[in-house]
């Protein structure tokens, strides 16, 4: 028998008629490509700011209050132990352990591609310029709990953090109910040699990874998404010169799917339901060529809906989707590389032709057979990327962002007796006189 909500779902939680790009003034393009409000509402930011202030001043006892006040446990002791890691190991399958490490494995090979050499160069004779890269010292990974325990994102932020080399790596991660980190979590956290997981989570936990506590060091920068409350808490310290870096502006996830004709309807409306379990404000925008495929998504979505277990979640994202018929290839890129989406997935005859077309997107899904999924979790690409619009500007996580670099250059005298010259030169012209003078006082050293 249908239940309540089965029966809710019967309202169309899909849109049924498209919106067609080239009838639209740009206000209403703008509209159409807005996402859901995300402002941060004064009442978070200040609930932020308590909590923050809470934990820079009582430490690990506002943790456990905070935990049992959130989370629903009250914890003896932060730090997950030798043999709860141990018990993650024997809870799992082999063939749940085999699962993560394809994964693992996959992320490796990529992100080991990503090392960039030195680079040194001989700008003039006798001067060398250089740039090297460094270990950021130490990182905090934060790894989302709640509905659904992220643990892909322990190794999204594990292996490149692994592969940098970092001195210190810290994760934090909200208990269950039961007071336990989910297996998979530890399991994906081992296999990355981080062995110091802590049990906190909110911005709570964002908090102590930003300034410490007696049992959580402080972190020189801080990885993962999270709520409104977590990214909140991470702008906060990241405006703090006390506080740590941060790595990316994030929001609620998001997907665009481009397709013609030729897609096929049920791999489509997968893939945006796919998203839009997230979170209910989550966003998935279907730019479609053809009016009539866009009416076979949309009946598609309802039917698969309905078999999801997450299937209200999902429902809520829907309503705030969109539907955007293009008239060309060349205008359904324009609309995405204007939306800049934090996935985006090209189901069109000859994707490959399209993808130079597209400049602006966290992640790129290319053809029929490559659902968004597979970067979720184990293609080899991280899933931390930048989401409602940042693609413009902001890269997907990648293991240069767990190190930093500096320049070196290094001057004979022969190159300072070429190149001082012209600096002393720019000196004067900008009225810095102790920079002319730094230079001139070698080079009448080096004439005597």
């Amino acid at each position: 028998m249908p239940t309540a909500l089965d029966q809710h779902l019967t309202l169309q939680p899909f849109p049924v008629t498209p919106l067609v790009w080239k009838n639209l003034s740009p206000a209403r393009r703008a509209a159409a490509l807005q996402r859901p409000a995300q402002a941060v509402r004064p009442q978070v930011a200040a609930a932020v700011a308590r909590l923050v202030a809470q934990v820079r001043r009582e430490g690990d006892a506002a943790l456990r209050r905070l935990t049992a006040r959130f989370d629903g446990v009250r914890l003896s002791a932060l730090r997950v132990s030798e043999a709860e890691f141990a018990a993650a190991e024997a809870a799992l399958s082999p063939a749940d352990r085999a699962a993560l490490r394809t994964a693992y494995r996959n992320l490796r090979r990529f992100h080991a591609a990503q090392r960039a050499a030195p680079v040194r160069l001989e700008t003039t004779r006798g001067v060398v310029c250089a740039k090297v890269s460094r270990p950021i010292g130490r990182v905090g990974l934060y790894v989302p709990g709640g509905s659904a325990p992220l643990f892909s994102t322990a190794l999204m932020l594990g292996v490149p953090s692994q592969l940098a080399g970092n001195p210190g790596r810290v994760l934090c991660t909200p208990p269950g109910p039961a007071g336990r980190v989910s297996p998979w979590i530890l399991c994906a956290a081992r296999l990355c040699g981080i062995a110091d997981v802590f049990k906190a989570g909110g911005a709570q936990a964002i908090a102590a990874l930003a300034y410490g506590t007696a049992t959580i060091p402080k972190c020189d920068k801080l990885f993962g998404p999270g709520n409104a409350f977590v990214t909140e808490a991470k702008q906060l310290v990241a405006r703090d010169p006390a506080g740590a870096a941060i790595d990316l502006p994030a929001g609620p996830s998001e997907v665009m799917v481009i397709a013609d004709h030729t897609a096929d309807p049920v791999f489509v409306a997968a893939d945006l339901l796919s998203q839009a379990e997230h979170g209910p404000d989550s966003q998935v925008v279907l730019v479609a060529l053809s009016e009539k495929f866009a009416a076979r998504v949309s009946a598609e979505v309802v039917a698969q809906l309905r078999l999801l277990p997450r299937r209200a979640i999902a429902a809520a994202a829907l309503r705030k989707s969109r539907v955007i018929l293009a008239a060309s290839r060349a205008e359904a890129a324009a609309i995405a590389n204007l939306y800049a989406p934090e996935h985006l997935i090209l189901q069109v005859a000859n994707p490959r032709a399209l993808l130079p077309e597209i400049t602006a997107a966290g992640s790129v899904f290319v053809g029929a057979w490559t659902p968004e999924s597979l970067g979720d979790y184990a293609s080899g690409t991280n899933h931390v990327l930048p989401t409602y619009g940042w693609a413009r500007a902001y890269s997907g996580l990648g293991l240069s962002d767990f190190q930093r670099s500096m320049t070196v250059q290094e001057a004979r005298p022969r190159g300072l007796c070429r190149l001082g010259p012209a600096v002393a030169r720019l000196a004067d012209a900008e009225g810095l006189a102790a920079h002319r003078r730094a230079v001139t006082v070698r080079l009448q050293k080096l004439a005597r």
